[in-house]
C-alpha cells in the first residue's frame, strides 16, 4: 500500500517507520523543513529504542521519505495517517487546531477516495469534525476513521509489530477492508482487529489511559497508608496483583505519571464529561492524587533536614518521566527539581538519554554530569527519579567514595530496605519503611 502519515512527532515517526517495515510504500509529511531535512538525511529525531534501525533500513530501501508538501504526498496514497499534536488548551480540553486544520487543507486537495485515520488521540466526535471538515470543499468520496494507537514509550517498536489489539472507528465497509488489509500482517498470530463506530474507538483510547493512570494513583494512595500504617506496599503489591481480575501490572507505586500521554488523557476526559454536564469524580480524585504524588519525596526530604535544604548538594539520578526514553512531559524530576532549588539547594543531575532535553527547557538551573557517578560528587545524598537499568545494580563502593553522606531517596524503590540497611544508608522510599544508620 501506499500510506501518507501528517506529523512526524512521536506517534507519527513509530507509525509512519513500521509501515514501512511491512513493504508499504511511506510518505511522512512535516511543515518543519529542518526536520524533514534532518529525517530524510537519516538523523532521527527522537529516542526509541529499536526504531532507528529499521527506520535507516526503510530510508535505504526506499519506502520511507519525508517531505513537507502534503500535495505531492498524498498522491496515489490509499491512506492518509493524521499523527498530529493535540496539547491541552487552557482549559485542559484537547486543542484540534492542528488536526482540523490539515483537514481543511485536505477538503481543498484531494482528487480522489481515501480512507483518512485519525491516530492522534483526540476528543470524542472529532472523526465528525475532520470529516465536516473537509466536506466544506471536497464533494468527493473519502471515509475518515478512528485508529488510535496504544504504544508505551521505551518499547513502542514492539507494541506496534505486535499489538494486543488494534481499534479501528468506523462504520463504512470500504473502509474496514482497507484497515483489514494494512494490519493483516501484525495480526497474524490471532490477536484482534476490533472494529467499532467512531466515538466508541476515541473513547477507547482515553477510557485506556485513564484507568491505568487510575491504577497507578491507587497504588500510590495504597503506598501512602502503608507508610503510616507499618505495611510494606510490595507485599501488598504481590497480594493483589496475583489476582488476575486485578493483574500485575501498573501497580508499582513511585513518584506518579508523567510523560505526553496519561496526564494530558486524563484533563481531555474530564474536560469532555464535563461538557456532557457529567461529573467524573474519580478522574479528577486521580489527577490530584498524582499532583499530590509528584511532591511526596520533597516531603520526605523536608522532613529529615527539618525543611532547611538551603545550600545542600544534592545528586539526581533520572530525569526522563520514564526508563528507555527522553521524554520529560510532566517528568516528575521536573517538579522536584523545582521543589528543592526553589528552598535554595543545588542539584546536580544524570539521564542517560534525557539531559538535552531538560537543559533546553530549564536551561542552568541544575548542573549535569556526564556519568551517574559524577553526579554524587560532594552530593549531600541522593535522590533517584528515573528507574533506569542501569541504576539498579550501582557500584555501591564507588558510589560511598563520592557521596558525602549515605543517603538516598529513592522515588522507585530499586533496592530491598534490608540491602540498605546493611550498607549502611539511611534509605527512604515509597510505601516502605525507612533504613536508618
Amino acid at each position: 500500500m501506499k500510506i501518507t502519515v501528517v506529523g512526524t512527532g512521536y506517534v507519527g515517526l513509530v507509525t509512519g517507520t513500521c509501515f514501512s517495515e511491512t513493504g508499504n510504500k511511506v510518505t511522512c509529511v512535516d511543515i518543519d523543513k529542518s526536520k524533514v531535512e534532518k529525517l530524510s538525511n537519516g538523523q532521527i529525531t527522537i529516542y526509541e529504542p529499536g526504531l532507528e534501525k529499521i527506520f535507516l533500513r526503510n530510508i535505504k530501501e526506499g519506502r520511507l521519505t519525508f517531505t513537507t508538501e502534503l500535495a505531492s504526498a498524498i498522491e496515489g496514497a490509499e491512506i492518509i495517517f493524521l499523527a498530529l499534536p493535540t496539547p491541552p488548551g487552557a482549559d485542559g480540553s484537547a486543542d484540534l487546531k492542528y488536526v482540523l486544520g490539515v483537514a481543511d487543507h485536505l477538503g481543498k486537495i484531494l482528487k480522489d477516495y481515501k480512507v483518512i485515520v485519525n491516530k492522534s488521540t483526540v476528543p470524542v466526535g472529532t472523526a465528525d469534525k475532520v470529516s465536516a471538515a473537509i466536506a466544506k470543499n471536497y464533494k468527493g468520496e473519502y471515509d475518515v476513521v478512528s485508529n488510535p494507537e496504544f504504544l508505551r514509550e521505551g518499547v513502542a517498536v514492539d507494541d506496534f509489530m505486535k499489538p494486543d489489539r488494534v481499534v479501528v472507528g468506523t462504520r463504512s465497509e470500504r473502509a474496514k477492508k482497507v484497515m483489514s488489509d494494512l494490519y493483516a500482517p501484525f495480526v497474524r498470530q490471532g490477536n484482534p482487529v476490533i472494529f467499532m463506530d467512531e466515538r466508541s474507538s476515541e473513547l477507547t483510547k482515553y477510557a485506556a489511559n485513564s484507568f491505568l493512570a487510575t491504577k497507578i494513583s491507587f497504588m500510590n494512595e495504597v503506598a501512602q497508608l502503608c507508610e503510616r500504617m507499618g505495611a510494606d506496599v510490595d507485599m501488598v503489591r504481590r497480594g493483589i496483583g496475583s489476582d488476575d481480575r486485578i493483574g500485575k501490572r501498573f501497580l508499582f507505586p513511585g513518584i506518579g505519571y508523567g510523560g505526553s500521554c496519561f496526564p494530558k488523557d486524563v484533563q481531555a476526559l474530564i474536560m469532555s464529561s464535563d461538557e456532557v454536564k457529567y461529573d467524573f469524580e474519580i478522574l479528577k480524585a486521580v489527577e490530584k492524587v498524582n499532583a499530590n504524588q509528584k511532591l511526596h519525596l520533597v516531603d520526605k526530604i523536608k522532613s529529615h533536614y527539618k525543611g532547611d535544604l538551603k545550600g545542600k548538594q544534592i545528586a539526581l539520578w533520572g530525569l526522563a518521566f520514564k526508563p528507555n526514553t527522553d521524554d520529560i512531559r510532566e517528568a516528575p524530576a521536573l517538579s522536584i527539581i523545582e521543589a528543592l532549588t526553589s528552598m535554595g539547594a543545588a542539584i546536580t543531575a544524570y539521564d542517560p538519554e534525557a539531559m538535552p532535553n531538560v537543559k533546553a527547557q530549564i536551561g542552568d538551573k541544575i548542573k549535569y554530569a556526564t556519568s551517574q557517578y559524577e553526579a554524587l560528587t560532594g552530593a549531600d545524598f541522593l535522590i533517584i527519579a528515573t528507574e533506569w537499568s542501569e541504576f539498579r545494580t550501582p557500584d555501591f563502593e564507588r558510589m560511598e567514595k563520592e557521596i558525602k553522606h549515605k543517603i538516598l531517596f529513592d522515588g522507585r524503590n530499586l533496592f530491598e530496605v534490608s540491602k540498605m540497611k546493611e550498607l549502611g544508608y539511611h534509605y527512604e522510599s515509597i510505601g516502605r519503611a525507612a533504613a536508618t544508620k
